[in-house]
């Protein structure tokens, strides 16, 4: 009996094991994966956290999200763009936990952090965190964050503390060493997007002794899908005059709608209603860079809240984009945070002789009739220093800026340029 017994607990640990295993962001690949990730809540109560997370934080995080776009815009003019500033800033603040001094005075006017106590800012970014994740059962939106560090570095134990607490991040020993280090890695991120990015670390400097990373990932079905008959070949117009075929998807029926000045712009919802994408397009005879030059987070929120129902013919492109930066502290200096990048940095709050070495993104999206699977890495590398009646007609057939959105708290996720549908490569 007694055996029988040992064998029925010894069977339910596995099985406890397994799913550990199948549970977002925990590695069974041999390394520990530390925290379990952000927290599962109900739906209900995923709501009230976004109804009750920080709306400075939320503006904060949308204002820098249009800074660096804009940023974009210049070194990668006329090409498509798809990053995800919610994964940039959430990494980012995990390496902001540990400045000091006039580095965190910079990282905080970049990121829109100053005035904000560590305290409540981690506590404000732990409830989004967690709201995100858990807003809606019919969507996946995963976000995992993960610090991994060099065996034998001492990092201060409050510093990760603090980001397993309020970032869920999993704190990884690693011998960077190893031949395999960075395929390690780059298995926890292929693991925490699906597969849909499989590689951002090549080989480990030995001067590197930690990495911050944030990566997300998003699946979504359209609340009204496209109907696959009606999709057919049609004419994108691009800048320079030209067109180019795409499968330009329509449907028919009534959508949030806005005509706000001189830009218009569909919502798109996916699931529960409450992701969406926005899609926003200027007039014919204006160069959508410059449209977007017009945008921050304070005319951001005007526009939000200028939407109303109407019923609309709406065409616009399949699209596959996959747009990487592999060196993000140019844009970044340019908005002021340059020190963070030098020898002069003070990260001491983690370690007295860091600085952020290089910080890569990439992002990935697949548009369909169906809906929308999109994925974001974030890789913050530190070193030692030494409206009408009628319907309205909205067809997306030249470039377009556009946005997914957590509409209950506000927070931009993703944001994307469609310069050319029929190129998949940024």
């Amino acid at each position: 009996m007694k055996k029988r017994f040992s064998k029925i607990i010894i069977l339910a640990l596995v099985i406890v094991f397994s799913l550990s295993c199948l549970t977002v962001f925990t590695g069974c690949n041999g390394v520990d994966a530390g925290a379990a990730g952000i927290i599962l809540v109900s739906t209900e109560k995923s709501d009230e956290m976004a109804g009750n997370v920080s709306r400075d934080l939320i503006g904060a995080n949308n204002e820098f999200a249009f800074d660096i776009f804009k940023e974009l815009l210049v070194e990668d003019k006329g090409k498509n763009i798809f990053i995800s500033p919610f994964s940039m800033t959430t990494a980012l603040a995990m390496a902001y936990n540990g400045a000091e001094t006039d580095t965190r005075d910079a990282m905080a006017e970049v990121l829109g952090f100053s005035g904000q106590s560590l305290e409540d800012l981690n506590s404000n970014f732990s409830e989004l965190l967690a709201a995100i994740q858990n807003a809606d059962p019919d969507i996946e939106l995963n976000i995992a964050n993960s610090v991994w560090k060099r065996s034998g570095f001492e990092v201060k134990e409050d510093y990760l503390a603090r980001v397993e607490q309020y970032y869920y991040s999993s704190v990884q020993d690693l011998d960077f060493s190893r031949s395999d280090a960075p395929d390690i890695i780059n298995e926890w991120i292929e693991d925490a997007t699906r597969g849909k990015i499989d590689k951002m670390i090549s080989e480990i400097d030995a001067m590197v002794m930690m990495y911050l990373i944030n990566a997300i990932y998003f699946k979504g079905d359209w609340t009204h899908p496209f109907d696959e008959e009606l999709t057919g070949t049609g004419d994108f117009y691009l800048e320079d005059g030209s067109t180019v075929d795409v499968e330009m998807m329509e449907n028919y029926g009534d959508y949030k709608y806005s005509r706000n000045g001189d830009l218009e712009a569909v919502r798109l919802p996916y699931g529960r209603d409450m992701v969406s994408m926005y899609i926003i397009l200027p007039p014919e005879d204006t160069e959508l860079d410059l449209a977007i030059e017009e945008i921050n987070g304070y005319s951001w929120n005007e526009f939000m809240d200028s939407f109303a129902e109407r019923e609309l013919n709406l065409r616009m492109p399949r699209f596959e984009i996959e747009y990487g930066i592999k060196d993000l502290l140019p844009p970044l200096t340019r908005l002021g945070m340059g020190i963070a990048f030098t020898d002069s940095a003070d990260f001491s709050g983690m370690h007295p002789d860091l600085f952020i070495s290089r910080v890569d993104h990439k992002a990935v999206i697949e548009v369909n009739e169906k809906g929308s699977e999109a994925a974001a890495v974030t890789v913050v590398e530190m070193e030692l220093t030494s409206a009408p009646a009628d319907p309205i007609e909205f067809t997306a057939d030249r470039p377009f800026f556009f946005v997914i959105s957590d509409d209950r708290t506000g927070s931009i996720l993703f944001m994307g340029k469609v310069a050319d549908p029929t190129e998949s490569s940024g």
